[in-house]
């Protein structure tokens, strides 16, 4: 009888164990899962002050412009395209664009003397910049969570749970290769500084 006792105290042992384990193991993907929505919101916050600035910089370069309109024209095209992206991917790619067109004004911008000594202007560039910058490594951080939640929800025994809480890996923040090459710009010879 007291090996029956032995037995039957070791199995409840066990069984709360796993049951301790387990619950261990939810705590640590609903962390896992709070961090990634965490990185995203900092990311999306940083979107959305890019997004406010950009009027401002259209209308500050407009009257400078008038022969890049296309410049301008991409710029506020990159801006509704992520404006109205909905997933990660959409956003990466939006983001592909806006900073492809942002360089290409940016670039444009060379060529117009008044333009540059404009401080609204280079105040609103080194603001777009500096933006630029922690979405950059806002990026990093937010991958870096979201390859840690991947690979966790992907290892045994921990996949048992997330499958359980019905968790699925993950799109980083990054775009194709094939993604990138569409933000190629290319600027007309012979408009520059004569129409400023």
């Amino acid at each position: 009888m007291d090996s029956g006792i032995v037995t039957e105290a070791a199995f409840l042992l066990l069984i709360v164990g796993v049951a301790i384990y387990v619950v261990i193991l939810y705590n640590e993907l609903v962390r896992l899962r709070n961090d990634n929505d965490r990185a995203w919101a900092n990311i999306d916050v940083l979107l959305k002050q890019r997004h406010e600035e950009i009027p401002n910089l259209v209308e500050t370069v407009k009257g400078y412009m008038q022969h890049e309109q296309q410049t301008l024209l991409a710029v506020t095209q990159a801006r509704a395209a992520s404006m109205n992206a909905a997933s990660v991917r959409q956003k990466a790619q939006a983001d592909v664009m806006m900073t492809g067109a942002l360089r290409g004004l940016f670039g444009v911008a060379e060529n117009y003397p008044q333009l540059r000594a404009n401080e609204n202007f280079l105040k609103l560039q080194n603001r777009i910049s500096e933006l630029e910058e922690r979405i950059a490594d806002r990026r990093e951080f937010f991958n870096d969570d979201v390859n840690t939640y991947n690979t966790r929800i992907g290892q045994i025994p921990a996949v048992f749970v997330a499958s359980f809480m019905n968790l699925k890996p993950r799109d980083m923040f990054k775009v194709s290769d094939e993604d990138r090459r569409l933000v190629d710009v290319k600027f007309a010879s012979g408009q520059g500084a004569t129409g400023a």
